[in-house]
This record gives C-alpha cells, structure tokens and sequence, in this order.
C-alpha cells in the first residue's frame, strides 16, 4: 500500500485489458464475490435464524454437534447453527468494513487534496494532526477507542474509520503534490479557473488510482482489526454475529468443538486474502509496465 500508483495516460480499456491478464485478479476477485454473495444473501441461504437455539443443537452431554446433515457446519454451544452465524457474521463484518472503508476514503482524499494544493498552514495543521493519529499503533488506538467507547455497531464503523484514513492522506497529499506542478494545472490557473474547478476536474483524475488501490487492499486490513477487536470484547457486542466473536465463543471449546474457531477463521482468511489479491492486481494494473512484467 506503501507504492503511490499513478493513473497513466492510457485508455480505461487498457486498464481491463492488463487486469484481466492477471490470473491473481481473477482468484482474488472470485474470492470476493463468493463472500460478498454469502453476506448478501444470507437470510435466503441460511438454513435458521443465527440466534435460534435448537433443542436438539446440543448433545446429551451438553456439548455442540459436529457437522451433519442437519446442521452442515455443526452448532455452538448453546445450540445454534453455525452456518447461520457464519453467515450472518459475513454481512456484519463485511458490512461494517465496507462503510468504515467508504468513510475513511472520502476523509483521506479530502484531507491529502487539501494539505497538498494548498500547503501552508493549511498542510502544516493537516498531516501535523495526521501524524498524531499515525504515531500510534492501529490497533492499539482501536483497542483504546473501543474500550472508552460503548461498544456497537456504529461505534465500531467509527473507530476503523478512525483509524484507516490516515494513511491514505499522506498517499494522496505526496500524490497531490507532484500534480499541481504539472502544466495541464498551470494552464488551467493561468486560463482564470478557480480552485475548486480544478481540484475536481485535474487533481482528482489524478489521485483516484490511489484511492481505488488503498481502498482495495485496505478492506482485508479493516475486516482484521473488526475481528480482533469483535473478538477482545470491544467489537460487535453479542449476541450479534460476528466473525471475531465467533471465534472468541469457541476458543475455549476447540477440543470439543474445533470447528467453532476453525470455519470463522477459515472466512477471515478467505477474505483477506481475496481483497488482497484482487487490490494487488488492481495496483500492477494501473501501471502497465509491471503488468507486463508479470504476463511475461
């Protein structure tokens, strides 16, 4: 996330044309679209509701069913089907991810394009405060916002948020930076255009590649720190299912029942690992000469 990808002078056309020569692209984007199918519509797949407990969820010991025909991926251990949860899990975290995302996107485009065109004090009082937030670890300030904070749902979106956007503001202000010394900028100064014209109609076009790549690669990293923080406590409060908290419910059953931590961990994996492919593919192909590089 670190490499700042410029959008290059060729058509949308060649950027589909290098994607689709990558074959990382197209794992990492039937990754995604497997998980992000199974979240939309899990209350059409779902076998029960995820906070359903089954009488027959529970052996005569008490403890949770393994895998079965009647419930595929085995029950918790007050009964409940875990596909449902699991299910259910994908569309809260992936959810929660998404906007989190959606939010630190706009706030770190707006922050880098405003610190970058206009430096000055403007700049200095921008990244000063961006570097506060960047001197700390990311997840431990989630840690600490979430244990200040009440946990939910918003709270959680608003804590990742928090915590994503900084990053993207220095990639897109260094971004900015090289851009308004460009001559397109310069003449459309010189022709009388107002700043605002030109920040939405050059610098933008310039700086999106970078938006797209971070916002791409930073989804596997947002869906992360939601499940480690679902799984401290100071996530997704239950009984609402998560997939960090899901883990958090099995790990002191993972001799009895290893299939509590072993399927939520298994869609961790799967997602990240889908977002990344498909965010690197997206990288290497908005600059032609690595996708060659790669194809050859």
């Amino acid at each position: 996330m670190a490499d700042v990808i410029r959008l290059n002078n060729g058509s949308q056309t060649g950027f589909w044309v290098q994607l689709r020569r990558l074959p990382r692209a197209w794992i990492g984007a039937g990754l995604v679209v497997f998980v992000v199918l199974a979240a939309v519509f899990a209350p059409v797949v779902s076998p029960a509701d995820p906070l359903q407990q089954f009488r027959d969820g529970l052996s005569d010991k008490g403890t949770p069913l393994p895998p079965s025909e009647r419930f595929p991926m085995g029950t918790d251990h007050l009964g409940r089907d875990m596909l449902s949860r699991l299910l259910y899990g994908a569309q809260v975290s992936l959810t929660i991810s998404f906007v989190a995302n959606l939010v630190a996107a706009a706030l770190g485009t707006l922050v880098g394009v405003l610190a970058g065109y206009y430096s000055g004090l403007l700049d200095t009082v921008l990244m000063r405060f961006t570097d506060i937030l960047l001197a700390f670890p990311a997840i431990l300030l989630a840690l600490g916002l979430g244990a200040v904070l009440r946990p939910s749902i918003p709270v959680v979106t608003l804590i990742l948020s928090i915590i994503t956007w900084p990053p993207l503001a220095r990639l897109v202000r260094s971004q900015v930076l090289s851009v308004r010394e460009r001559a397109f900028v310069e003449s459309a100064r010189c022709a009388g255009a107002t700043d605002g014209y030109i920040i939405f109609n050059h610098i933008l076009l310039h700086t999106i590649s970078v938006t797209i790549v971070w916002a791409t690669l930073s989804f596997a990293s947002t869906v992360l720190v939601e499940s480690s923080l679902s799984f401290l406590g100071v996530g997704v409060p239950l009984p609402t299912p998560s997939w960090g908290n899901l883990i958090a419910e099995g790990q002191t059953r993972y001799r009895i029942a290893p299939w509590m931590i072993i399927l939520p961990a298994a869609a961790i994996v799967v997602t990240t690992l889908g977002f990344n492919l498909l965010g690197d593919a997206i990288r290497d192909a908005l600059d032609p000469r690595t996708a060659q590089r790669q194809t050859t």
